[in-house]
C-alpha cells in the first residue's frame, strides 16, 4: 500500500496558515476545524507544520498565555514528508523515528496532502481486516479431505 492509496480514501481537504499568522488565530483554527496540525504555506510552498504539540509547547514557554507569539517562531520548519509513491511501511518507520504525527506528502515542490498517524494506522487495519477476510473465505472454500481422497477400490469377495 502506498500514500497514494490513503490520500485517495481521506480526500484532499488540506488547512494551511502563513508563518507571519499569530498563533491564537493557528489554535482557534485548529480547534474549529476539530485537527491536529496545519500546513505553513509561504508564497504556495511549504515552509514548515504547526500541530498541537508545537503550540501546546509555546503557550507553556510562555506561562500559560498565548500572547503575539507568530506561527513562524513555534513551528517546525523543517518537518519529514514523504511521497504519494513512497510505501507504508516506510512512513511507519520515518514516522516511528522522527515521532511525527503528521506528514506533508509532496510531489517535487508541490504539496499533495498531510496524512497522520491515525490515517496510517486505519490503513493498516484496514488492510489486515481484508486479508483476513480474504483468508477467512478461502479456508471455508477448500475442499474437505473426503473430496481430495481418491476412491476406495472396492473389495471382490
Amino acid at each position: 500500500m502506498k500514500v497514494s492509496d490513503i490520500l485517495r480514501v481521506k480526500g484532499g481537504a488540506l488547512f494551511t496558515v502563513s508563518p507571519d499568522q499569530p498563533l491564537a488565530y493557528a489554535m482557534t483554527t485548529m480547534a474549529d476545524l476539530d485537527v491536529g496540525s496545519l500546513v505553513v504555506m509561504e508564497h504556495g510552498e511549504l515552509v514548515g507544520m504547526l500541530t498541537f504539540r508545537e503550540a501546546i509547547k509555546a503557550v507553556v514557554k510562555n506561562g500559560g498565555v498565548v500572547g503575539p507569539t507568530l506561527i513562524r517562531s513555534v513551528m517546525d520548519d523543517s518537518p519529514v514528508t514523504c511521497t504519494p509513491d513512497t510505501e507504508m511501511d516506510e512512513v511507519r518507520r520515518i514516522m516511528l523515528e522522527h515521532h511525527a504525527r503528521y506528514m506533508p506528502v509532496m510531489s517535487l515542490r508541490v504539496l499533495q496532502g498531510v496524512i497522520s498517524f491515525y490515517d496510517v494506522a486505519r490503513a493498516v487495519v484496514e488492510g489486515q481486516d481484508f486479508e483476513n477476510r480474504m483468508l477467512k473465505a478461502y479456508i471455508r472454500d477448500w475442499p474437505s479431505a473426503d473430496s481430495q481422497d481418491p476412491p476406495a477400490a472396492q473389495q471382490s469377495n
